[in-house]
């Protein structure tokens, strides 16, 4: 009975473990900002659906968790911080939506069955990360109001970054499925 409840502790720590390595990695992914066109882009989305592919939907809902819990409590792992601001100020500021979205998204990439099969791959990842970009700019039209160009400014100047990212994504699926046996 001991050995199983000392089993039980492992591995509860173990995946903390693991979820805290992947909400520091999408910290650090928040920060870096790689020059592209339109706008500079982060590689966040990418590690979403990277934490979904390789953890799998339960552990990577605990990282997400994990990554906007430390946000909203004020440590500075979201994009734009600490220089616009921290904690739940923050979190319910613009880019709220965005941040919910990220748990739709990592739950759809870690639940989905990938195949050999690219395109089919693609349209899921696709499919995926487009929760982000609707409860971002459902949330954005709520802040700052319907009466703006509301796509205009919160998915267009993205998307080609985007599609990047789930390329990319795409192209190395088979290696990060690998992960999930580790974990």
């Amino acid at each position: 009975m001991e050995y199983v409840k000392s089993f039980k502790q492992t591995k509860i720590l173990k995946y903390f473990f693991i979820a805290l390595i992947g909400s520091i990695i999408l910290a650090i992914s928040s920060k870096i900002k790689i020059p592209f066109y339109p706008v500079p882009m982060t590689m966040q989305t990418f590690v979403i659906l990277f934490v979904g592919i390789a953890f799998g939907w339960r552990l990577g809902l605990a990282t997400v968790f994990l990554y906007l819990f430390e946000g909203i409590i004020g440590l500075p792992v979201f994009a734009g911080t600490p220089e616009k601001g921290l904690g739940l100020v923050y979190f319910t500021g613009p880019t709220m939506g965005y941040l919910i979205g990220f748990i739709i998204t990592v739950f759809l990439s870690g639940k989905f069955n990938y195949g050999k099969n690219l395109i089919m791959n693609f349209i899921k990842l696709t499919f995926a990360v487009s929760f982000i970009y609707i409860f971002g700019m459902l949330w954005l039209g709520n802040i700052i109001g319907w009466e703006k160009p509301i796509f205009k400014l919160g998915a267009q100047p993205f998307l080609l970054a985007e599609l990047f990212k789930v390329i990319l994504a795409t192209l190395m699926i088979t290696q990060i499925k690998k992960l999930r046996k580790v974990f």
